[in-house]
């Protein structure tokens, strides 16, 4: 046995999955029930990474150090009804994600230019119905006044049921800022410019230093919704995602257990495996 040409051969076959990995596919597990019962907890979902572009990784795997990055978006869009998987662009307060490298599943409901509005948990889309996913999941009605605070941007008393009309940010568009409306897109604005950049004073909203009435969308955004949308974190709640955050779409389960159950538990985990889920194709 040749251990030299062995090892040789296992480094190549590590580079050669590492590289498809990083820029064709990879497995993303679903650890949330934002999406179910589209996708359950416990699936092992496959993510087409190709089919939007080429999008290489962001940081060393399973760390939140950056490596140089690049994308060519070369192919398609993600559109109304894709399942897309997205790096998180952090809470609606947050300029940053905080940690930097969390990805999310959810439903692409609008485009860059769409009207979004929710009113008694019905989707519209530019005045019409949305299409409604197969497996779609409804909780109570949420009338809390208190949660009106927590919705994207925060102008309005918004809640989840409730919510708009929202223009979803295209490229080239433009909003008015006013002080107060500033304050609340100041987290969106700057992350547009990968730094903090908003500033209000005396009355006067300020970007990079100039003095400004209104804003243009440097970057084309898209909105997303949890299937299970009663206990789902989403567009409604930190605003939408632009198009540079997007990885890929979800295309199927690979495999499914409950992974509530510790490992240490090997024989009940393997009980546990939804020979149902494996290899289904997710719509």
């Amino acid at each position: 046995m040749n251990v030299k040409k062995e090892l040789k051969s296992l480094l190549q076959a590590f580079i050669a999955a590492l590289f498809i990995i990083s820029f064709f596919f990879q497995n993303t597990r679903i650890p949330t029930p934002s999406m179910e019962s589209t996708i359950l907890v416990g699936d092992f979902v496959v993510v087409n990474k190709f089919i939007y572009g080429i999008n290489s990784p962001k940081f060393i795997p399973y760390t939140e150090i950056d490596i140089p990055h690049f994308r060519w978006d070369i192919f398609t869009d993600p559109d109304r009804g894709d399942i897309v998987v997205f790096d998180f662009p952090g809470e609606k307060s947050e300029f940053k994600p905080n940690p930097a490298n969390i990805q999310y599943v959810k439903r692409c409901i609008g485009l860059p230019g769409d009207t979004i509005t929710i009113r008694n948990k019905v989707v519209f889309v530019n005045g019409k119905p949305a299409d409604l996913p197969p497996y779609i999941q409804y909780g109570p009605a949420q009338n809390d006044p208190r949660i009106a605070p927590y919705m994207f941007p925060g102008l309005e008393t918004w809640n989840p049921d409730s919510f708009g009309p929202f223009v979803v940010p295209k490229a080239g568009a433009t909003i008015k800022l006013t002080p107060q409306s500033a304050i609340a897109w100041q987290h969106f604005i700057n992350r547009e410019f990968e730094k903090e950049v908003v500033k209000v004073d005396n009355g006067v909203v300020y970007i990079d230093g100039k003095a400004v009435t209104e804003y243009k969308f440097q970057e084309d955004y898209y909105f997303m919704m949890g299937d299970n949308r009663d206990d789902s974190s989403d567009s409604r709640f930190w605003g939408p995602v632009s198009r540079k955050m997007i990885v890929g779409q979800a295309i199927f389960v690979l495999f499914s257990w409950d992974n509530t159950i510790p490992f240490s538990d090997l024989f009940k985990l393997l009980g546990s495996i939804r020979g149902d889920r494996i290899l289904k194709i997710l719509d």
